[in-house]
């Protein structure tokens, strides 16, 4: 019997959606996702992740995957899935002392990738295919710009002819969910397209990659409407614990949070002198209390000069940045000076000037009331909404029993 290995390379670092393969999407993070859709393929004779991240390993073991840890060398920005790939089949076959025939690139970044796709890459290689992918029916005109500032052209069209859907060639968009290669030809070629390669169909509506905040926005939206029944049909059912993987005191060294919607709920009282009021939550001032006693640095961050901020962080007694255009800069800035990491700061916010700071650290969370495109964003988001105890919240999370009220 043949032995095809499903490798899900999953790294901690990502720019462009921070903490992007934890992301919980539906009702599991996105790691989990695909590794309970190859779980559930009948080919497979193993499912393993090959990642970076504690956190990502212990949402991949915990929905049964296999974990191999990946060397920094090539968990990089340049890294390629490829070199992962060969790293973990190497892993693999000396654990388990046996040889690999088929392997199998599955992407966590393609939420609704399913078993039938898995099953069917595989079968293509199996059935005699040296490489193969999903695609999916693709029927739109491509433009693109020459570059000399004289438009644009057609890439499969010519722009002065528009035939008829049923009269042009049938064009096939690459999914990006799964590719499949025989490993031998894999270990030769060093690349997952070699030899005669197989294209295997996707359902187009399930077509999607996540690479920004927008793409994790709309998966969210489309999940209840293409998950149906399909979770009922995991190998095991995922636990509770990891469908939203949330900060503790060891995965933080510092605390930043944004001020307007985020400590507050966003509306100002302007009286007839022009003074501004704001309305905030106790219980965010004993989170807040809480932070400060257990030794974690807190800073106030806001765009808006306002007196308002000042005295709110002087009354918690924790330093106030404000009137501050840049926010990602200063924060880079203020890191630098308390000698902490970017990526062991967790920045609360709302907004979509909050975004180049979720980009530059490691926990970005969003509060429940904030933007759609800043909740996509964040690695996690509060069920409680800006100044409604959200920064509560989140001291729990990070100080757990330790929190008092």
């Amino acid at each position: 019997m043949s032995t095809v290995l499903a490798v899900i390379p999953a790294r901690g670092g990502s720019k462009g959606v921070p903490g992007k393969n934890l992301a919980p999407v539906g009702d599991a993070p996105l790691v989990a996702r695909a590794v309970r859709e190859c779980r559930g393929a009948r080919l497979l004779t193993g499912v393993v992740v090959s990642t970076d991240d504690p956190g990502i390993a212990t949402a991949a073991h915990a929905a049964g995957a296999e974990v191999i840890e990946r060397p920094s060398q090539i968990s990089n920005d340049t890294a390629t899935s490829e070199s992962a790939v060969l790293h973990a089949m190497g892993v693999y076959e000396e654990r388990h002392g046996s040889g690999i025939d088929v392997v199998l690139l599955v992407q966590c970044t393609s939420p609704f990738l399913t078993r039938e796709e898995i099953d069917g890459v595989a079968a293509a290689i199996l059935d005699g295919a040296d490489s193969a992918l999903t695609v999916a029916p693709f029927h739109g005109y491509v433009w693109r710009e020459d570059g000399e500032h004289t438009g644009g052209y057609g890439v499969n069209h010519d722009k002065s002819f528009r035939p008829r859907r049923q009269d042009r060639p049938q064009d096939l968009l690459e999914t990006g969910a799964v590719y499949g290669m025989r490993a031998e030809g894999f270990r030769t070629a060093q690349h997952r397209f070699f030899g005669r390669t197989e294209l295997v169909r996707a359902d187009a509506a399930r077509v999607l990659e996540i690479d920004d905040p927008h793409d994790l926005a709309r998966a969210r939206a489309l999940a209840p409407l293409l998950d149906g029944g399909r979770a009922s049909l995991a190998a095991e059912p995922f636990p509770d614990a990891f469908v939203d993987y949330l900060p503790t005191r060891d995965d933080i060294d510092a605390v930043v949070l944004d001020f307007d919607g985020t400590q507050t709920d966003d509306r100002v009282l302007v009286d007839s002198d022009g003074r501004e009021v704001v309305a905030v939550h106790r219980g965010d001032g004993l989170g807040i209390a809480a932070l400060r006693r257990a030794g974690l640095p807190l800073l106030i961050l806001s765009t808006e000069e306002n007196p308002v901020v000042a005295a709110r962080a002087r009354k918690l007694r924790i330093p106030v940045m404000h009137g501050v255009d840049r926010k990602d800069l200063a924060l880079k800035q203020w890191c630098e000076e308390q000698g902490i990491a970017p990526e062991r700061v967790l920045y609360a916010g709302n907004d979509v000037n909050d975004l180049p700071c979720f980009d530059l650290v490691g926990w970005p969370v969003a509060v429940a009331s904030a933007h759609d495109v800043v909740r996509g964003a964040a690695r996690a988001v509060t069920s409680a909404a800006g100044g409604a105890g959200a920064i509560r919240e989140i001291a729990s999370w990070i100080l757990g029993k330790e929190l008092t009220a």
